[in-house]
């Protein structure tokens, strides 16, 4: 079994530790989870194993031929030849074996009809064989079929790499290692530039992936049904959990009560250390018991639960009230140039409804709700906004409306309700600005941060219609389920855009699908249902694929097949190659014959005894190409009959 053991890694930047002995072993079966919270070292650590950053200190052993490929978080940009030619590299290890077959026929092709070409063909069928169970002779279906599945259409696939944006730059990456088909793959947040029917596929794709995984990612739900097990990264230590993140969740939990508990517990006896020392510090009769319990404090090891799994907590202002219709859409009609976006389209969304709007990249998810919420009136027919209806809106670009002079701490407070000052420090902390975060100043923050502070801005607003594209974005699996529970108290309207399946489940009523090929799909209610049609989907997608790893009847059977043609086209060669040796040395016993009938060579005893065994060893050779190419002729009538 492959195995990629990976012992005492230890990494500090200045004096903090990073990964302190960090240790634990991966193998053809393994399905883990990475976790830990923002900053702990999580895409440092897979930078390491696959090689990407040099450790103070590592020890790694892998199997004979383990191939390890990794997929970094970002900043990966193609620039030269088409998205087809940049995925069909992943195929490149195979360039050497393949021209030593090309070699080998050209050889085979120019032989010496007196040499025994055996081991030539041998060599040959070995290397084909291995070619084939590699997946090389079908690399066009199989690239194909990923680019497809991760949303690339067929026109995409001769398009230059550089005429695509940063996103689907990433998902060339990702189909670059999916192709690879390396024995463990390290994916940091492979779901982030992908839309819900590229995530359904991929995960679908890795359940039958016959290699290790390690996996980052903020994406619950994925999680859920792609790992078994999971490794938990908190102040560089390493830690297993067996189960998936849901599973690892409830058994936190408890240790996290009992951490909370102990931590409370802490407090409480350094708050009587303190204040111990604080009032006896000058006195000279409890000088030795001061200097005792300033000892003990310096050697305590404190108590702390790991940020990504603290509880947060955030309530969202109440909302203004409104009529029971809040949004009207009259015969709607939408169009780029000659890009039909929407046609006729007529929707109501009512009081206290959660509608999710989904569906691949590229359908006009973001474009309807800018015509929603106003930023968008280039359209046909009509859309009206309910009785009282106020709206919040938050954009992919909507950081772009944060004032750069002030600190964070001042941005939120320019929109929060009086009651709501005393919380800014706990909501800030919610959204991940913790410490002296809050004092930065916004020209500072990284994309990420500002989207973060832009959307609760937004949130602190009170409103009654929350029009949110792409909400969780940029949180952490913690960061979402508090703002998950928090839209769950919210009794406004809502219409969001989300690719994450976890938080839609838990917050949409209705669904909105959005495709390309057919009209809006409203989905009522269960979320179940809508999950079905698309595995559905994908599971008539993945029995028409050739992908090598699908584990489907009918891929098996194709495989199969495919493999008995390819064998077949082999064996002919051979027998062909065969029958012109035959000829070829028949051909020079004839001409042997011809010199041992000359008269001048009878009385020569030495000439007619060396062309005696030259025709000896000639008919040995075409005795003995004969009866391969009866056994050929044998196989061959075999693999035709049951091929049919």
């Amino acid at each position: 079994m492959a195995t990629l053991q990976v012992q005492r890694v230890h990494l500090a930047f200045g004096d903090r530790d990073i990964l302190k002995d960090v240790s634990f072993t991966l193998n053809e079966q393994s399905r883990s989870a990475l976790a830990g919270g923002n900053g702990s070292g999580k895409s440092t650590l897979l930078k390491v194993i696959s090689a990407q950053m040099s450790a103070d200190d590592l020890q790694i052993s892998t199997s004979k031929n383990l191939r390890i490929s990794y997929l970094p978080q970002s900043d990966i940009v193609f620039t030269a030849g088409t998205v087809y030619q940049e995925v069909e590299k992943a195929f490149s290890r195979f360039q050497e074996l393949s021209r030593e077959q090309q070699a080998i026929e050209s050889q085979l092709a120019d032989s010496d009809p007196t040499v025994s070409t055996e081991p030539l063909l041998h060599r040959l069928a070995e290397i084909q064989e291995y070619l084939l169970e590699q997946g090389y002779f079908s690399r066009k279906q199989t690239i194909e079929q990923v680019l497809l599945g991760l949303g690339f259409t067929m026109a995409d696939m001769n398009r230059l790499c550089s005429e695509f944006s940063g996103g689907w730059q990433m998902r060339i990456a990702l189909a670059k290692i999916l192709v690879e088909n390396p024995g463990i793959m390290l994916l940091d947040e492979p779901t982030n530039y992908l839309d819900i029917e590229a995530i359904y596929w991929l995960k679908n794709y890795l359940k039958v992936y016959e290699g290790g995984l390690m996996i980052v990612s903020h994406d619950q739900s994925f999680l859920d049904e792609t790992v078994n097990e999971v490794y938990e990264l908190f102040n560089g230590t390493l830690k297993r959990y067996s189960g998936n993140y849901s599973a690892y969740i409830k058994q936190r939990e408890l240790e996290i009560q009992q951490l909370e508990a102990a931590y409370k517990l802490q407090q409480d006896q350094l708050q009587k250390t303190e204040q111990f020392i604080e009032k006896f510090r000058y006195k000279a009769t409890k000088s030795k018991q001061v200097q005792s319990r300033i000892k003990m404090l310096e050697k305590l090891e404190l108590v702390e639960v790991p940020s990504h799994l603290k509880q947060l907590s955030f309530s969202f202002p109440p909302a203004p009230h409104s009529g029971n219709d809040v949004i009207i859409i009259d015969h709607l009609s939408k169009r780029y140039g000659q890009q039909v976006i929407f046609e006729d389209f007529s929707f109501l969304a009512t009081k206290g409804e959660r509608i999710a709007v989904t569906g691949k990249n590229g359908t006009g998810k973001s474009t309807l709700l800018r015509m929603l919420s106003g930023q968008d009136t280039e359209y046909e027919g009509t859309i009206r906004m309910g009785s009282g209806v106020s709206i919040g809106y938050f954009a992919q670009d909507t950081e772009k409306t944060l004032n750069p002079k002030n600190t964070v701490l001042e941005e939120i407070s320019s929109v929060a309700a009086t009651h709501d000052l005393p919380k800014l420090r706990t909501y800030l902390g919610s959204f991940l600005f913790s410490g002296d975060d809050v004092f930065k100043s916004v020209s500072v923050l990284s994309g990420g941060e500002r989207s973060r502070l832009a959307l609760l801005k937004i949130l602190l607003h009170p409103v009654n219609l929350l029009i949110l594209d792409e909400p969780t974005n940029h949180l952490d699996i913690n960061a979402k389920e508090m703002l998950n529970e928090a839209l769950k108290q919210y009794d406004g309207t809502m219409i969001f855009v989300s690719h994450d399946a976890y938080f839609i489940k838990h917050i949409a009523s209705k669904i909105l699908y959005l495709t390309t090929e057919n009209p809006p799909e409203l989905f009522d209610g269960d979320y179940s249902y809508f999950s079905y049609k698309l595995e559905q989907k994908e599971k008539v997608e993945k029995q028409n694929s050739t992908v090598v790893q699908t584990e489907s009847k009918q891929a098996r059977s194709y495989k199969e097949a495919n493999k008995m043609r390819n064998r077949l086209a082999t064996l002919q060669r051979q027998s062909e190659k065969l029958l012109e040796n035959h000829e070829k040395l028949e051909a020079s016993i004839a001409l042997v014959e011809e010199e041992m009938a000359k008269e001048e060579n009878y009385s020569d005893a030495q000439r007619i005894t060396s062309l005696v065994k030259k025709k000896e060893t000639l008919s040995e050779q075409l005795h003995a190409e004969e009866h391969a190419w009866l056994e050929l002729s044998e196989t061959i009538e075999i693999l035709e009959a049951e091929i049919g």
